[in-house]
């Protein structure tokens, strides 16, 4: 069985998919990879010869029966480089996953239409409004929405695609032994039960370490058609990840912010250098050239605005507003008003800000 050697390499922590890429490609059997000779170093083009030597080092210790049970027994799925459901876009980059494990169903997801969204970890209310904003436009579509599972725009990204009964896949920069950042263990829970998946190219004992961040964002971006920055400064994984998306020739857009926002500084130089601008869902679909398709199969939907809610929501906007403002507006008793806008928090149409003051979500 090929799998379990794609499994052994990628359980080994020296190597990366480059160096294991090499070998697949020159033996073209991922058997005789595994199998090297070491006679046959000098002629493959490219080969660190000495994450080779190191490859053979530990080659020798490996018990693949066991390590791919390590595998089942967590109860992972995976999806090796040469199998004909490895997502397609993702085999195109330059350096593809040898081996992409999931937790969650990732064939429920619509893999010809993802779209990334990349951001500040620090993101600040504008930024998250406006990333809210542009997801909501694309509410009971086949959109997959792509992101990294990190907090600020990756997780708003993640519970806009949920909320809005969308598909959503978190790459994560770990193993599945670990849970990171701890404050999205819910988002974890949703993805692996219906929303959409978990995937890693990690075997599930590596841990979070900070190089495996900017390794992870390749996947992010080589998994959609295109990514959406949502915040960035000069310095910042999403410039990173912008980059790469320019590498992989996919499309580049950013959502414009604050002037005076550090946060956006990386956003206007990606704009000024090209980046399409994205203001609403429609500019994501003309940018990607995409005609979407309503999606009925998702657990949740969220299509159906109560009418008793619809005058409240013409007045509550993107602005808060306060309780008395929208009682002097709509002329509605106490009792009858706290008891309909906290049906509407429940059911995620407003959100409460600063006291008694409330906005659309």
């Amino acid at each position: 069985m090929n799998a379990k050697y794609w499994i052994g390499f990628s359980s080994l922590e020296p190597l990366d998919s480059v160096f294991i890429q090499r070998l697949y490609n020159y033996y073209g059997d991922i058997c005789a990879a595994f199998n090297c000779a070491k006679k046959d170093f000098d002629n493959i083009e490219g080969l660190n010869i000495k994450k080779a030597e190191t490859f053979l080092r530990l080659r020798d210790k490996i018990d693949l029966d066991k390590t791919f049970e390590e595998i089942d027994k967590r109860g992972i799925k995976f999806v090796t480089f040469d199998d004909k459901k490895y997502p397609y876009m993702l085999s195109q980059i330059y350096n593809p996953p040898v081996v992409l494990y999931y937790k969650g169903d990732l064939f429920s997801c619509n893999l010809e239409r993802t779209v990334a969204f990349v951001g500040s970890r620090r993101a600040s209310t504008n930024g998250r409004d406006s990333v809210k904003s542009v997801i909501k436009d694309f509410a009971n579509t086949d959109i997959c929405i792509v992101s990294g599972l990190a907090e600020g725009i990756d997780s708003v990204a993640h519970r806009s695609a949920i909320e809005n009964n969308l598909k959503t896949i978190g790459v994560i920069a770990s193993g599945f032994d670990y849970k990171y950042p701890s404050s999205n263990k819910d988002l974890y829970e949703k993805l692996t039960n219906g929303y959409g998946a978990i995937v890693t190219e990690y075997f599930p004992t590596f841990e979070p370490i900070k190089f495996r961040f900017p390794q992870r964002n390749r996947i992010v971006t080589g998994l959609s058609y295109g990514t959406v920055v949502g915040e960035a400064a000069i310095k910042s994984g999403a410039l990173i990840s912008a980059n790469l998306t320019l590498e992989q020739g996919r499309e580049l857009m950013c959502i414009p912010g604050a002037i005076n926002n550090k946060n956006t500084e990386g956003v206007y130089k990606l704009l000024k250098n090209g980046a399409t601008m994205v203001t609403s869902g429609n500019d994501v679909l003309n940018a990607l050239n995409w005609v979407v398709n309503e999606n009925k199969n998702n657990p949740k939907n969220n299509n159906s605005t109560p009418a008793e809610y619809i005058p409240l929501l013409n007045i509550i906007d993107i602005e808060p507003r306060g309780f008395d403002e929208i009682q002097a507006e709509t002329g509605m008793e106490t009792e009858e008003l706290l008891k309909t806008l906290t049906l509407m928090e429940i059911e995620g149409f407003i959100e409460q800000t600063d006291g008694d003051r409330y906005k659309r979500v």
